[in-house]
């Protein structure tokens, strides 16, 4: 039975090179997918890795309908045997009930990468509705590592290497980023729960100063 499956995880745990591991099976097998993405860090219509792994895809625009466009593909006499949709967090809530359609109605399994939560720990509103409709939900196993070494669940925003947690939900950005620049960092819960980030632990450790020891 087709299914839609929510591949989820922090920023930097490998999601857009699994979706990339399973375009190439599949292709190599003669199989012809679709590929989704939105804000991709290599740019407009593209599915990167951090690995340096790079491949075509449809960028989605606001208001689009994915469903309607692999109708429209399949009746000009395209071929669609399967979907991915990486970056899946940024898509509308009615997009992804698009993308549910895509398996009920259209009978191909649809695969969508994304992370949960913003910076700021709140759902996306594209990764809730996954939550709520996907057959399956994958949490990848390969895990991101806070600067302290304990595993990161929580994804943070950074300007010049300063926790914030305040600007739009949707701000393109890299876990590689020159200094000054708006960045992202994933950090265990306590660490993000501090707004510490390894630049301003390396900073309090370098300080003469005692740390402060709050109840928070």
């Amino acid at each position: 039975m087709p299914e839609l499956v929510f591949f989820s995880g922090t920023m930097d745990c490998g999601k857009s090179t699994l979706a990339l591991q399973i375009e190439h099976n599949r292709s190599t097998r003669g199989l012809v997918g679709v590929i989704f993405t939105r804000d991709d860090r290599a740019g407009e219509g593209k599915l990167s890795s951090r690995l340096g792994l790079v491949t075509d895809a449809v960028e989605v625009e606001d208001g689009q309908d994915l469903y309607a466009y692999l109708v429209d593909r399949l009746s000009q006499g395209g071929r669609a045997d399967y979907v991915i949709a990486d970056e899946a967090q940024f898509l509308a809530p009615e997009q992804i009930d698009q993308l549910a359609r895509v398996v009920d109605d259209l009978g191909l399994d649809v695969y969508a990468f994304g992370i949960t939560t913003d910076f700021r720990s709140k759902l996306f509103p594209g990764s809730q509705r996954l939550v709520e409709l996907a057959d399956r939900i994958e949490v990848l196993q390969v895990e991101a590592l806070c600067w302290c070494g304990a595993r990161a669940t929580h994804n943070a925003r950074t300007v010049g290497g300063e926790m914030v947690v305040e600007g739009a939900q949707v701000v393109v950005g890299d876990v590689n980023h020159a200094a000054g620049e708006i960045g992202y960092e994933v950090l265990c819960r306590r660490h993000h729960r501090r707004r510490m980030t390894a630049a301003t632990s390396r900073a309090a450790a370098l300080s003469p100063d005692v740390l402060p020891v709050t109840a928070d």
